[in-house]
């Protein structure tokens, strides 16, 4: 007997935020319609669809840009991130001597320090990479750094009594155990690499070949083109959701069959 599909978790995890997002998209269509709003103020989803449509070369060259910017800055956060904290583990005073400068890094708005990177570097793109990871990096580094940390304690006794090598307890324990945490990590991080370009490409104003998504959006608004403005807002929004997916996709591939957080319960 089959199952009623209310009653299919996979079915109701894609389905509900789906009825809630097209309820909230009628809403939105039949109120600018009913108040006359004009489209310079707040365009419908459906002038929005249109503008979207209509000016989908540019857009997607500018999304091209982005997305380069976001993954370039994301895997340079990942590959720093793993090795700082690969370095923490080590020594607990290398940790305490280094860790409030990844803080510092963290809790720095990089809205302050942009300019200063996008004239210490002369390649623009690279300038807004640079940006881009400051604000990447700091989950990676947190998450994977407590995940190494976090090891079962009788565990190690074992590894230690058997008199295991701080390679073999490195490898076979506390990279396994973190794997979780960093995962967790990538999540939160793939979309501050993306919430960093964006932030930077705002901070650089770059035109031209290498105008990417936040330049569209000053450009349009300065234009009054706002059904454009929010088209390029909604790429946005669905790359950095695309992104998160991709990172949930990635963890349950890399966890399932061995860890809680990606076993699937049966009611």
């Amino acid at each position: 007997m089959s199952t009623p599909l209310i009653q299919n978790e996979n079915f109701v995890k894609v389905a509900a935020p789906l009825g809630v997002g097209i309820l909230f998209l009628l809403f939105w269509e039949i109120a600018v319609q009913a108040l006359e709003m004009p489209k310079y103020i707040l365009p419908g989803p459906i002038e929005i669809f249109k503008a979207l449509i209509d000016g989908w070369q540019p857009l997607l060259g500018a999304l091209y840009i982005t997305l380069k910017v976001t993954f370039l800055a994301f895997v340079i956060a990942v590959v720093l991130g793993v090795a700082a904290s690969l370095l923490f583990v080590q020594s607990k005073w290398i940790e305490m001597s280094l860790f409030p400068y990844a803080v510092l890094m963290q809790v720095t708005p990089v809205v302050a320090i942009a300019p200063l990177i996008i004239i210490w570097v002369d390649d623009t793109t690279w300038a807004l990479t640079v940006c881009a990871v400051i604000i990447a990096i700091f989950p990676i580094i947190s998450n994977t750094t407590l995940g190494l940390r976090s090891v079962d304690p009788n565990l190690l006794s074992m590894f230690r009594m058997y008199r295991t090598s701080r390679w073999q307890e490195l490898v076979r324990l506390r990279i396994p155990g973190a794997l979780p945490y960093f995962f967790g990590g990538l999540r939160i991080s793939s979309g501050l690499a993306l919430i960093g370009a964006v932030v930077a490409e705002f901070v650089a104003g770059t035109g031209g070949a290498k105008a990417g998504l936040a330049y569209m959006i000053l450009q349009s608004g300065y234009n009054l083109q706002i059904p454009r403005m929010f088209a390029a807002l909604l790429l946005i929004t669905l790359t950095g959701i695309a992104l998160f997916a991709l990172m949930v996709w990635l963890s349950n591939r890399a966890l399932q069959n061995w860890h809680e957080s990606a076993l699937e319960v049966e009611h």
